[in-house]
């Protein structure tokens, strides 16, 4: 038995095989396994990027899941992603038709981020750690009280 990612978030798309093309050229995602219907239909897919795994389908298989452009670009979550070179992914993701949302910025827990929205509606967060951030800082920069360790 392989190693595997322990949580790995699903997504439903109106459009499977265009999401996976997408994915891999906007946010750099690599495909590395798929079923597919007789006429080559993405049935389900999985596409890795690091030690990470997102996996997609149809919405339309059970009358519970669909792509947020089906339900007025509703989201109840979102994807977070930890990578390299912020500013380079974000750029890509641009180039590559996603709708940048918000624009890469640090936070107060010393992460640049940004927001993505792809091409029906899932919203992505990318982020890179830029510095460590004490537990005093976090609070003092966010007027939250910090519990735990990021």
């Amino acid at each position: 038995m392989t190693d595997q990612c322990p949580i790995m978030p699903a997504l439903y798309y109106a459009d499977p095989n265009a999401a996976l093309a997408f994915l891999e050229a906007a946010f750099g995602f690599e495909p590395a396994f798929s079923l597919t219907d007789s006429q080559g239909r993405i049935q389900h897919a999985e596409l890795s990027f690091g030690a990470g795994r997102i996996k997609l389908g149809p919405g339309s298989w059970v009358d519970w899941a669909r792509s947020p452009n089906a339900i007025a670009g509703v989201n109840t979550q979102t994807v977070f992603v930890d990578v390299r070179d912020i500013d380079a992914h974000c750029a890509r993701a641009r180039a590559a038709g996603a709708e940048i949302l918000m624009e890469p910025a640090e936070q107060f827990y010393g992460h640049r981020t940004y927001r993505a929205r792809d091409r029906e509606g899932h919203v992505w967060t990318f982020s890179q750690v830029v510095r460590e951030v004490s537990t005093a800082e976090m609070e003092a920069r966010s007027g939250l009280k910090v519990h735990g360790t990021p």
